[in-house]
């Protein structure tokens, strides 16, 4: 039996205020490297991922610098104003009836088995796709404003609740629907489980490493350097 295609989806049109830099975060130096670099290269190295179509700004002046800007396997799209626009208009040049798998940008250290537990789903006849999640392990206060100084309202039960990582992924053609519908309705797409969620699909939670981490703040740069660290001295030694 022939796999089914996976082409990766990274929407990388943001700018990242929260960094403070003076370029988008996905440019920003991480060990030797910009960390969409990191990012495309990681994806690059799986066997079962066909390609990569990336979401950029139209004002980016930098991704054609690099070296994967070139890559036979990548494609490059304009994307949009919010990250759904972004996905969509990177999933209209992908084949029908492949699975996407959507991935941030900066998220350049997501481990080479998480992606292969995920596309495991792929054979879940149950679930319209699933995404990397890792379980809540800290208190949730719920906050009663949002104001400079929020106060508590109450202690949020963290029983079932999980942070939602990317990768995450869903046939292409269900994902491009799904996103239509839920931006069509008004509905909050914060990812793509939340647009496939609101069309009714069922989405599985496939645990994985707390290390992938998403770079939002400067403070986040050392500690994913520090897994990046830590994951290429493990493959060394598994060589």
């Amino acid at each position: 039996m022939t796999s089914p295609l996976v082409v990766a989806v990274i929407p990388a049109a943001g700018i990242g205020n929260r960094m403070q830099a003076d370029r988008p975060k996905q440019y920003l130096s991480l060990a030797g490297k910009t960390i969409l670099e990191h990012t495309v290269e990681l994806l690059l190295s799986h066997p079962k991922i066909h390609s990569i179509v990336i979401a950029i700004s139209a004002k980016d002046t930098y991704i054609h610098s690099l070296s994967i800007a070139t890559h036979e396997k990548v494609t490059l799209v304009e994307g949009g104003a919010e990250r759904a626009d972004s996905v969509l208009s990177a999933l209209s040049k992908v084949p029908k009836e492949c699975w996407a798998l959507v991935h941030d940008a900066a998220r350049p250290c997501v481990a080479i088995n998480d992606i292969d537990n995920l596309l495991s789903v792929m054979r879940d006849e149950s679930v319209a796709g699933g995404i990397l999640a890792t379980p809540v392990r800290d208190t949730m206060k719920r906050a009663s404003s949002k104001s400079d100084q929020p106060l508590i309202s109450y202690t949020e039960s963290r029983e079932a609740l999980w942070h939602a990582l990317t990768p995450q992924l869903f046939p292409s053609t269900l994902l491009i629907n799904a996103l239509n519908r839920a931006l069509q309705d008004g509905a909050n797409v914060t990812d793509e489980a939340s647009a496939i969620e609101h069309v009714g699909g069922k989405v599985a939670l496939i645990s994985g490493n707390p290390a992938n981490i998403k770079i939002t703040h400067p403070a986040d740069l050392p500690l994913a350097e520090f897994y990046l660290q830590q994951r290429d001295k493990a493959q060394l030694l598994c060589e």
